[in-house]
Formats: structure tokens, sequence, C-alpha cells
């Protein structure tokens, strides 16, 4: 008798986020139901919305595969979905940001003032003001990650910022099992995003847990996604 393989589940960091965060996030899950995961690493500047798309290309070539991610990572991740729909096996989708266009959401204007003064006084200041008044666990997320993106670090912000989420019309084509995380604590995702991204797709599901329980265990983000996940798969 032969053993259905559980996908390889590959998941995306948000906007100035990178590949520790997204592991610290979903490894701990996604290990307690035996399924494997790829976290591919953010190439920072211009090409970053690019390169994340083709991770998700070279990770699907041999099979279909979990996809999606946080925040930015949810969209490209979905968005990824929308346009490959016979090489996703079901999404895993943290704190999406907006729907369809960019606007005026608090997480695009957040990352287009932060890209700014970047830009205008360099990391290093840009990254003191940010850090500023924030919890700890999250000042030490920014100062890593945002070290880490280097001389690439204004532009990653800039197209993360104006890359258009999927519209609800286009979620509502995703027929695969769906996990959606929210924070009601969370100002900068709003939880009604959330809500409506797990009402869009056929077979979503929401599960929200708090940003101030995240900062303590970042894997409780990675619960909730999975545990909307394996609701939508046996329903």
């Amino acid at each position: 008798m032969s053993v259905t393989q559980p996908p390889t589940a590959v998941l995306l960091p948000g906007t100035g986020s990178d590949e520790v965060f997204a592991r610290a996030v979903f490894e701990a899950p996604l290990a307690a139901v035996g399924i494997p995961l790829l976290t591919p690493s953010p190439v920072p500047g211009p090409g970053l919305i690019a390169a994340h798309l083709a991770a998700l290309d070279a990770a699907a070539r041999a099979a279909p595969v979990l996809v999606g991610g946080v925040s930015l990572g949810a969209h490209l991740g979905a968005a990824w979905a929308v346009r490959n729909p016979g090489r996703c096996a079901g999404l895993l989708l943290a704190l999406p940001g907006w729907c369809g266009e960019p606007g005026d959401a608090p997480a695009a204007l957040a990352a287009r003032f932060s890209a700014a003064d970047v830009r205008a006084r360099g990391t290093a200041a840009a990254l003191a003001s940010a850090v500023a008044d924030v919890p700890a666990w999250l000042a030490a997320e920014l100062t890593r990650a945002w070290t880490g993106y280097g001389e690439g670090l204004a532009d990653s912000l800039e197209v993360a910022a104006e890359y258009p989420a999927p519209t609800l019309d286009d979620l509502a084509v995703l027929d695969v099992p769906a996990g959606v995380a929210g924070c009601p604590d969370d100002p900068v995702h709003p939880l009604q995003v959330a809500r409506q991204w797990a009402g869009a797709l056929p077979a979503g599901r929401l599960c929200t847990t708090r940003l101030e329980i995240v900062g303590v265990d970042p894997a409780a983000l990675g619960r909730a996604a999975v545990l909307g996940w394996l609701r939508a798969r046996d329903s």
C-alpha cells in the first residue's frame, strides 16, 4: 500500500522581515503535523518580489506545495496560487495587510514611511526611530532583519508597499484548504482584512491569536494558520 507524502510548505516573510522569523512562526506547528518546511531568504532590492515568486515556482516543480507566509508573504503566496492553481495544495496566510491595491492600508503606509526615512537618514537612524516605541521582541526582529537587507532595504520596503494583494474575487477562485491567521491587537494588519480573506476563500478558515502572545511565542501565529488549514482540509 502506498503512503501519500505530505506537501511541502513554502512560506515567505513579511515586509522588511526575513526567513528567520518565518521559520520561528511556522516550523514547530508544521512539524507537529508532519509537514516539511522551506523558508526562502529574501533577495533585497527592487527584485524582491520576483525572487520570492521564483522561489515558489522552483519549489513546486516536483509536486504541489502549501504556500503563503506572513503579511507580504501571505499576499505573494495567494497571488502565486491564483496564477498556479494546479500547483497549490493549500494556503497558510498569516496577517494579510490589505485586499487588492494597497492604497492607504496601515502596513503599506508604514513601509513607505520607513523606506523614505531610510533614504533620508540611513538605516541606522531610521531603525533607531522604528524600534523606539515597540516591544522588545519586535525591536530585536526589526534590528536583525533590516540590518540583513543592507543597501537593498529601502527598495525592498518600497516594492512591498506597492505590490497589489489578491482581490476578494481573486481569492474566491482558490478552492484549496486555507488557514488564515489574524491578531485583534495588531493595528498594522487589521483583523477585518483577515476576516475578509477567510470569507472570500471557498475553503478558508480564520483562527486568531494575539500579537502580545506572538511576542513571547512566535509559533502561536503559525499554530493559528495551521489550525485553520487543518479545519478547512478536514471539513
